[in-house]
């Protein structure tokens, strides 16, 4: 298995953070910050609880990131901390998760991925068609295409077998190319 330059650095700042080092503590928050954000809003759909949930998630990764066995596995460990806190709050609210009509206009997200010219036309286009999939959908998609996460991963970061996150991926593939040649039925699986 070929592991990129990225990965392996979030290996060893979580290795030396769990050794007690606070410099690569600050570092590892730094780097994952934004992107545990980006998944509890994109699992809560408004930014206020997303914030809260990330805030609480560190609390609970900081504490727990002593306990871990394989420090490769953290990408996946936090980013299910963040799916768990997201659901607890929502269970506890007793309120039903939002749509998230505004995703595609997600400023981390186009930050990130800086595109230009017809790229960036392109990228609207899906972040467009990806904005109207269920949250569980849009969730297994984006860890898979923008966090670039293994299906295995993908199974531990939103507490799911990973027979249910291909059929999730499938299925957002096939409603996205539905979209975009616009042949959309209106199904929603």
């Amino acid at each position: 298995m070929r592991r990129d330059s990225g990965r392996i650095f979030d290996e060893y700042l979580a290795a030396s953070a769990r050794a007690g080092d606070r410099a690569a503590w600050e570092r590892l928050v730094a780097r994952w910050h934004p992107r545990l954000l980006r998944h509890a809003w994109r699992l809560t759909g408004h930014p206020e609880q997303a914030r809260d949930a990330v805030q609480d998630a560190w609390l609970e990764i900081l504490r727990g990131l002593r306990t871990l066995d394989d420090v490769a596995a953290f990408p996946a460990w936090a980013l299910r901390i963040v799916t768990r806190r997201c659901q607890r709050m929502f269970r506890d609210a007793g309120c039903e998760r939002a749509g998230l009509a505004g995703f595609a206009m997600d400023p981390t997200l186009a930050q990130a991925l800086e595109p230009s010219g017809e790229t960036a036309a392109e990228l609207r286009n899906v972040l467009g068609a990806m904005a109207g999939l269920p949250a569980q959908q849009r969730a297994a998609l984006s860890l898979y295409y923008l966090e670039h996460l293994g299906v295995a991963e993908i199974a531990v970061a939103l507490d799911i077998p990973p027979g249910t996150v291909k059929t999730r991926l499938m299925h957002a593939r096939r409603k996205i190319r539905a979209r975009l040649e616009g042949t959309d039925d209106g199904q929603d699986r």
